[in-house]
């Protein structure tokens, strides 16, 4: 293990050293590396990530195609681009080969990218499958104000306006019985008028004694 770490600080400073002011190429740490292929606006562009082992150049590095700016690329494109550098690594076992890894799909891309579209496409809501329901329009012209619904009162609520007509405490609101009073005045009125004329009626009048 100590020749591996040997070999990687001499590795390490040689890729430095070469790669000086190259854009596409950057050490995220210590161990791993990445490099860029094309443009950032082009569909083909990928990134190779490539991070040493503890026994790495004694055994091939981890090699990752799985990196957010490959989230476009196509999943063969990136198993056939990670399989040239493993055929690659099998070569420079015991040697520092991430320079050599990077180098050898330069003369390749079009090759290893001849799959991947040029133009990716982004896929639309298609009308015929989800229907016309799925859009939806909103127009505030058309929108009505729904009616405020009306407050549903509780048992407690209920309970409290029974309270206070009477109805709960047995005593009953004012003028519950006005019709009662009316209709009774009125009845007794029309006896008494018809005992008044009775009454008249049966007057005898008897002669005065002059």
């Amino acid at each position: 293990m100590e020749e591996a770490l040997d070999l990687q600080a001499d590795e390490r400073e040689a890729l430095l050293a070469i790669y000086e002011g190259d854009d596409a190429f950057k050490e995220i740490d210590a161990t791993t590396f990445q490099y860029k292929y094309g443009k950032d606006d082009d569909c083909k562009s990928f990134l190779v990530e490539i991070q040493w082992t503890d026994d790495y150049p004694l055994e091939k590095p981890l090699i990752n195609m799985e990196t957010f700016y490959n989230r476009s690329l196509l999943p063969n494109v990136k198993e056939k681009i990670r399989s040239v550098l493993i055929e690659e690594a099998e070569q420079w076992l015991g040697c520092g080969m991430t320079y050599n890894l990077f180098e050898c799909l330069k003369e390749r891309l079009d090759e290893l990218t001849s799959e991947q579209p040029d133009i990716i496409t982004v896929e639309s809501t298609d009308l015929h499958t989800t229907g016309v329901s799925a859009i939806h329009i909103s127009d505030n012209s058309e929108i009505k104000k729904k009616e405020p619904k009306k407050e549903q009162l509780t048992k407690a609520q209920k309970r409290r306006q029974w309270d206070r007509t009477g109805a709960g405490t047995g005593d009953r609101p004012r003028g519950w019985n006005w019709v009662d009073i009316v209709k009774h005045l009125s009845q007794t009125g029309h006896k008494e008028q018809q005992t008044t004329e009775s009454n008249a009626n049966n007057t005898i009048f008897q002669p005065l004694n002059i």
